[in-house]
C-alpha cells in the first residue's frame, strides 16, 4: 500500500494540526496510507511544535526571526522540503507571505485554511471585520495556494452564524470548530486522487468546482 506524506507549516497553537494528527495522521483512504512526516514552524514558541512531538512526529524550526528577506526565508524551507519531498503541503496557520518562486514551485500540491469566506475578508483579523461589517454569517475556506494571497481555487467552505452579541473570540471559536472538520476532509480528498488544481481551478473527481467550491450552499 502506497504511503502518501504530508508535511505541515505552522506558526503558533497549532488547533488546525492537532486535527489533521487525529483525523489523518497513520490512517487509511482507499489504497494509501498517510502520514504526516513533518511539522514546520518559522516561530519557536509556536506550540504546535510540541504537539507534534507529542505524535511522535519530527518537529522542525525554521525560525523567521532575523531572516533578510522573504527570498531568503523560502530558500531555507523549500532546502528542508527538498529532502522531505512531501506529496502534499497543509498551511495551518502559517503567518508567512509565501513568495511566488516558492508557491510555484510546489504548485498544486499545497493547501491553506483561511477563517473567512473568500473572497470576503482576505488578509487578517476577518473576525473583528466581518462583524464590523454587519454580516450575518462568516465561516472558513479550503483553498489551493497561489502566488496572490488568499486568492487560490476554492475546494471547500463552512458557514457559521454570526449573532448580535458575538465579538470576535467566540466567532472565531465557531469558525475553528469548522475549520477542523473541512481542512482534514479536503486533505483526504488531495491524497485519494480526487482533488486536484488545473488550470488555476479545482477540480474534485474531474468536475470543476465553482467560485465558493464543493457544495456551496
Amino acid at each position: 500500500m502506497v504511503t502518501k506524506k504530508i508535511v505541515v507549516l505552522i506558526s503558533g497553537n497549532g488547533s488546525n494540526l492537532q486535527a489533521l494528527i487525529d483525523k489523518l495522521h497513520k490512517q487509511q483512504v482507499n489504497n494509501h496510507n498517510i502520514e504526516i512526516i513533518a511539522v514546520i514552524s518559522n516561530k519557536t514558541d509556536a506550540y504546535g511544535l510540541q504537539r507534534a512531538t507529542e505524535a511522535n512526529i519530527p518537529a522542525i524550526l525554521i525560525e523567521s526571526k532575523g531572516i533578510s528577506s522573504r527570498e531568503e526565508y523560502d530558500r531555507l524551507l523549500t532546502a528542508e522540503l527538498d529532502k522531505l519531498q512531501p506529496d502534499l503541503i497543509l498551511l495551518a496557520g502559517f503567518m508567512r507571505i509565501l513568495t511566488p518562486d516558492f508557491v510555484n514551485q510546489y504548485s498544486g500540491k499545497m493547501l491553506n485554511i483561511h477563517p473567512s469566506l473568500l473572497p470576503k475578508y482576505q488578509g487578517v483579523n476577518t473576525y473583528q471585520r466581518a462583524i464590523d461589517a454587519g454580516e450575518k454569517e462568516h465561516g472558513a475556506t479550503v483553498h489551493f495556494v497561489t502566488p496572490e494571497l488568499d486568492s487560490g481555487p476554492t475546494v471547500l467552505q463552512a458557514k457559521v452564524p454570526i449573532f448580535e452579541e458575538d465579538n470576535a473570540q467566540e466567532l472565531a471559536e465557531r469558525v475553528l470548530t469548522q475549520e477542523h472538520q473541512i481542512y482534514a476532509l479536503a486533505a483526504s480528498w488531495f491524497i485519494d486522487g480526487r482533488l486536484v488544481m488545473q488550470d488555476n481551478y479545482a477540480l474534485l473527481d474531474g468536475k470543476q468546482l465553482g467560485e465558493f467550491g464543493y457544495a456551496p450552499d
